[in-house]
């Protein structure tokens, strides 16, 4: 098992919210932070995303883990895939090595069962969403093994809805937030979809 609490880990404070299992692209040209994914893919090691903010940095990131490096260019920027692994919170940042870092404690969830109720209709939400969005009906099965973050790293929210759910130590409360995310998606998607249809009836798009 991990250890929960590492020293040194390193950070890279960025203007979006990684999940679990989201997987998500990188353009590394900061020569420190071309510094820090040089030693990650060196020693095999995660570095954490946390949310730079208007409020500052978010006290709770997500570790990565470097899937596929895309490109290498000539003056030492890459490009790369890292995946969500866990989420962490900040216990203290250190500022004396070439790259931001910090002792960081990895974090687990409450000790409950996930309720039968609250699964299904977060899944039922996922699964509508899914098909609506890409005429594509998840089977039963696929549905079953999927978490919260798992259903989550596949739909694009916003900065806040996904540092919520970051958040939370409960996987049921995060079901229910998702469930809510899902639908208000989907109802969303119906606005878009009527006003596309009724664009087309008149054969204009009208902007006022």
């Amino acid at each position: 098992m991990p250890d929960r609490v590492v020293r040194d880990f390193p950070l890279f404070p960025l203007g979006i919210v990684a999940l679990p299992h989201e997987l998500v692209p990188l353009h590394i040209f900061e020569e420190r932070y071309r510094t820090m994914i040089a030693e990650c893919l060196e020693q095999g090691t995660e570095f954490g995303i946390v949310w730079a903010g208007e409020e500052g940095v978010r006290p709770v990131g997500c570790a990565v883990e470097i899937t596929e490096v895309l490109e290498r260019m000539e003056d030492g920027r890459m490009n790369i895939v890292t995946r969500g692994t866990r989420p962490f919170r900040i216990v203290d940042e250190r500022h004396d090595l070439p790259y931001p870092a910090g002792t960081v404690e990895f974090l687990v969830d409450k000790d409950e069962r996930p309720d039968a109720k609250t699964v299904a209709a977060a899944h039922d939400a996922y699964g509508s969403l899914v098909e609506q969005a890409t005429d594509r009906t998840p089977e039963a099965e696929e549905l079953r093994a999927m978490t919260a973050y798992q259903m989550a790293a596949t739909v694009d929210f916003g900065l806040d809805a996904k540092q919520g759910l970051l958040d939370l130590r409960s996987e049921n409360a995060r079901l229910r937030l998702v469930t809510r995310l899902f639908r208000a998606a989907s109802r969303r998607l119906e606005f878009i979809e009527r006003a596309q249809a009724r664009a087309r009836s008149n054969g204009k798009v009208r902007f006022s």
